[in-house]
């Protein structure tokens, strides 16, 4: 695989001048065509050491403007990072559409060091590399183009590269014990390196080989590649502009069917029982119990480093905030955090809708709760036609892999949908308009999303039938009756926070809902 990068290319001085006068031209033009885009360029540099993938980036930020770059690269976990999912501190440095993210020690680096020093096996590996793949793909779906570079010398041409910089007092620093270790263990880098490839050069995210034998040749090559590479998409998505409304959303555009060959569509919320309450007295005993059985396990957690996730969609007047309210009532205010999801702020929406909520993942021991959350892709931009077919349609995966990462990294993760009748929200919606103090929730988009109650309806059907997993399962909440609504929240966040502390099952029963 790597035999063409060990031909010791090199590039004559007036030669390298001379295409360099025109390729910084090209790329500062490229540069500033690309900030009106609609889409992220991502460049991952990996490599032999000593290949110059450093140098290289230091070059492009010679040549192009560096406000426009965002440069990145990952080193030893700090404590916040270990405090979270691996791909966090990824997913929190990708650059925004319009710009490129030069990163260096990239999401590559910690699965070949680890197989190389063996400490995951061939599986493992392999696991972790179709993690990449999959996180990858994600962003290239949603328009990132991604362009790969893997550095390579050969090892004689590394040995030589690692004596001369060891040899020169302004850059002896760069050279370290562990350089000439991974030289040692050359063969099993470019073992690891041969299976990377191989198993991540994919069709949206292609790797390019460079020999950097020769810092001008290598230079040269990958700007070349980036330049043709942002020109073709920029063309592309010139070419593509006037057909892009075309894709729209069926869904969207017509309103659901009530009923197949004059039968009523079943769904999962069809199959609730919504006459279920608890009287106030019951109500008040469960709500002191609960309450005080979750401080109690948060405090574990806490102390345990376990941290939880707890998402909350539902019915406008679903009762989603007053449940919230009694949670966060249980718990220190340094220990959680409530994030409001609301229509994406410009920053936001520069970037994946998967990354403000990466964002916002908690400390280890802390609780996250999302009002409203990553649900949003195939809820209301799914039936508003926010997001075309094919967007919400692979949003189903990406969000199974997104939970999924979540709880291997053990967070608790509970995810409620508060359900209610269209009456009780009607008279929920005239109740707030009486009162002065919870007027201002009700807006002109919630009386028109009652319109579309049939097309979330089903929306919400495909949700938990694609995202209900047994890692993730959604918990439905019949929430006609607030005070039952409440204490079945807290009662399944007791529960399924115990289970993950190893604490004894909770032998408290509630008084039962009625009917």
């Amino acid at each position: 695989m790597f035999r063409t990068a060990e031909l010791q290319h090199k590039l004559p001085k007036d030669e390298y001048h001379q295409q360099v006068s025109q390729l910084r031209e090209d790329l500062q033009m490229m540069q500033m065509e690309l900030r009106n885009a609609d889409f992220p360029v991502i460049v991952v540099f990996a490599g032999v050491d000593g290949a110059g993938k450093g140098e290289t980036v230091n070059k492009l930020h010679e040549w192009l403007d560096s406000r426009w770059l965002v440069t990145r690269a990952f080193g030893e976990l700090s404590d916040e990072e270990r405090d979270r999912p691996e791909y966090w501190r990824f997913w929190r440095d990708l650059p925004p559409r319009g710009r490129i993210g030069l990163f260096l020690s990239s999401w590559y680096s910690m699965p070949i060091l680890d197989h190389v020093y063996g400490h995951i096996d061939l599986a493992e590996f392999d696991e972790r590399l179709e993690r990449i793949k999959t996180f990858e793909q994600t962003l290239a779906d949603d328009g990132a183009l991604i362009l790969k570079f893997w550095m390579h010398l050969s090892k004689d041409a590394q040995k030589e590269r690692l004596r001369k910089l060891e040899k020169n007092p302004l850059l002896h620093w760069r050279i370290s014990k562990r350089d000439w270790q991974h030289w040692e263990l050359y063969e099993s880098f470019i073992a690891a390196a041969e299976r990377t490839i191989m198993k991540t050069s994919t069709g949206l995210a292609q790797w390019k080989i460079i020999e950097g034998y020769d810092a001008r040749y290598r230079s040269a090559a990958v700007a070349t590649v980036m330049r043709d590479a942002i020109h073709f998409r920029l063309d592309e998505a010139k070419t593509s502009l006037a057909s892009s409304n075309e894709d729209t959303d069926a869904h969207a555009s017509k309103p659901a069917s009530t009923a197949i060959d004059g039968l009523p569509i079943i769904t999962v919320l069809s199959r609730l029982d919504m006459s279920k309450t608890l009287s106030k007295a019951d109500y008040d005993v469960a709500l002191k119990h609960y309450q005080g059985k979750l401080n109690q396990l948060q405090r574990i957690a806490r102390e345990r480093t376990i941290s939880t996730i707890l998402v909350f969609e539902g019915w406008d007047a679903a009762g989603k905030g007053g449940s919230i309210r009694r949670i966060t009532a249980a718990l220190d205010a340094r220990d959680y955090q409530v994030i409001q999801i609301a229509a994406p702020t410009d920053e936001e929406a520069a970037h994946n809708y998967l990354w403000r909520f990466w964002r916002h993942l908690p400390r280890a021991g802390r609780v996250t709760i999302y009002d409203r959350s990553w649900y949003g892709r195939v809820l209301v931009e799914r039936i508003e036609g926010f997001a075309r077919t094919r967007e919400w349609q692979r949003a189903y995966a990406e969000i199974n892999d997104f939970e999924a990462q979540l709880v291997e990294r053990g967070i608790v993760l509970l995810k409620f949908w508060l359900h209610i009748t269209p009456d009780e929200q009607l008279r929920r919606f005239k109740e707030r308009e009486q009162i002065a103090y919870k007027a201002w929730k009700l807006t002109d988009e919630d009386w028109r999303n009652r319109d579309r109650w049939a097309d979330y309806e089903l929306a919400v059907n495909d949700l938990v039938e694609r995202t209900s997993t047994r890692q993730a399962p959604w918990t439905l909440v019949e929430a006609n009756d607030k005070r039952h609504a409440r204490i079945e929240i807290l009662r399944a966040l007791c529960e399924r926070l115990g289970v993950a502390l190893g604490q004894p099952e909770d032998k408290f029963t509630a008084a039962k809902s009625k009917k």
